[in-house]
């Protein structure tokens, strides 16, 4: 099967919310030294400027589905843009502390609402065969912009821009944020989003444009399941029938940031920081990481219709808690700290090449279209929730054990191997609505 011109576009431009997900997510990491200075912040002060955004996205995660559900996935994402562009003009010109926390929290917002819209959107318009691919998608550009953000901010370090560094840093966002709004002007509207609604018939020119000859037989499907769905709708998502679905989105989800993941990218320059790295060098290690990430989540894509979720996420549980346990060394003796680079390097491939490339697939594909939006919201609620706690608490401890964040990020990621191995079910090559009969929710 080949894939339209329509979908590949309406994949594109959906994904690129992950692009600004990922830029916004990590571009603090270029920051932190500078803000604590400038605004005297303390190791707990500093978590929150970190956090703040998290808040909001642990917010917008939340509140993401309603008008997913409501007015539709595409549409419900131009708001997301809206939020985006305020939040880096906002940033740009903060007057002080207090109203930096605040335009950090407003992108967090559109960061949640894009991390359930954007990959709800694309599972719901791409073919069985090429699902995991295309919602990996937005994780790819997730961390396309991880290492834009890197990238933007060795660039912006180079310039010597004094004191009105961090603005120039956290405001150049505005831009893509801005073109994200006007293409999506330039998609249609989800199918099944459609069918829900009773829009049989835009469903269909939505499906013929991205299905091509398969799309009155993909119509039927999701008709007929949508009948089934009528039976259930109603049905709260803390349902017995849910059970499944719920401890898969919550636990994958966990895991993904009781990896350390984000904390580690948002401290990087930190971390580098600690070993005897200087603030350029650490800018250029952290492009490294970024580049990491980006070929190890290609990778990742070209195979996981392929090998499957549940192979790739074991084999990063393996490669992570290794990875993470040699920095747990290298903080608690002092000792080979030449090899902490290659070890961040290392654990950045592993966690690209499974659990960063899985996540989102994973959820969009476990709940059915009556409740998608509301288990979408929960997994990432989950996700930004642990993401907070974790970034928030990191500098503390830290402080008092640079090696102890590391040790309990290796365990938890030897726990993931076992809780992966017996609990998941394989989704690969599944259909959407082949999917409820398999986790026993039709």
């Amino acid at each position: 099967m080949t894939l339209s011109s329509a979908l590949i576009r309406s994949t594109v431009v959906a994904a690129l919310g992950g692009l600004l997900f990922g830029f916004d997510t990590a571009v603090i990491a270029g920051t932190t030294a500078q803000l604590q200075e400038i605004f005297r912040l303390s190791d707990a002060n500093l978590g929150l400027t970190v956090a703040s955004a998290l808040v909001g996205t642990i917010l917008g995660s939340l509140l993401g589905g309603i008008p997913g559900d409501r007015y539709g996935r595409r549409d419900s994402l131009r708001l997301m843009a809206v939020l985006y562009v305020a939040s880096a003009l906002g940033c740009a010109v903060a007057w002080d502390w207090y109203s930096l926390l605040f335009f950090r929290l407003i992108g967090g917002l559109g960061i949640g609402g894009s991390s359930v819209l954007g990959p709800m959107y694309i599972a719901e318009i791409a073919p069985t065969k090429w699902r995991g691919r295309l919602v990996g998608l937005f994780q790819f550009n997730v961390v396309a912009g991880i290492l834009i953000a890197y990238l933007s901010n060795y660039l912006v370090g180079l310039a010597d821009l004094g004191p009105a560094e961090w603005r120039w840093k956290l405001g150049v966002s505005a831009l893509p944020a801005a073109m994200f709004f006007l293409m999506l002007f330039g998609i249609p509207r989800s199918p099944r989003w459609l069918v829900s609604k009773g829009r049989v018939d835009e469903a269909r020119q939505v499906l013929r444009l991205t299905e091509g000859n398969g799309a009155e037989a993909e119509l039927q499907s999701i008709v007929a399941s949508a009948k089934q769905d009528d039976l259930s709708r109603g049905q709260p998502l803390f349902s017995h029938k849910f059970r499944l679905p719920l401890f898969l989105a919550i636990s994958i989800a966990m895991f993904n940031q009781l990896s350390g993941i984000n904390a580690i990218l948002y401290y990087l320059n930190s971390i580098f920081a600690a070993a005897g790295f200087s603030k350029v060098s650490g800018d250029l290690q952290s492009v490294a990481v970024g580049v990491t990430n980006l070929l190890f989540t290609m990778l990742a894509m070209s195979i996981i219709d392929k090998a499957g979720r549940k192979t790739l996420l074991l084999t990063g549980s393996v490669g992570t808690a290794a990875c993470l346990a040699g920095v747990a060394v290298i903080f608690r003796s002092g000792a080979h700290q030449d090899l902490l680079a290659w070890l961040l390097v290392g654990f950045i491939a592993f966690f690209g090449f499974s659990q960063g490339a899985v996540i989102w697939v994973y959820i969009s594909e476990i709940f059915p279209t009556t409740v998608r939006a509301k288990g979408q919201s929960l997994g990432s609620f989950t996700h930004w929730a642990m993401n907070a706690a974790i970034a928030w608490t990191f500098p503390v401890i830290a402080a008092s054990s640079k090696a102890a964040p590391f040790v309990f990020f290796a365990a938890m990621m030897a726990l993931q191997f076992f809780v992966v191995l017996f609990f998941y079910p394989e989704t690969r090559n599944v259909s959407l609505e082949e999917m409820q009969k398999k986790l026993g929710i039709a």
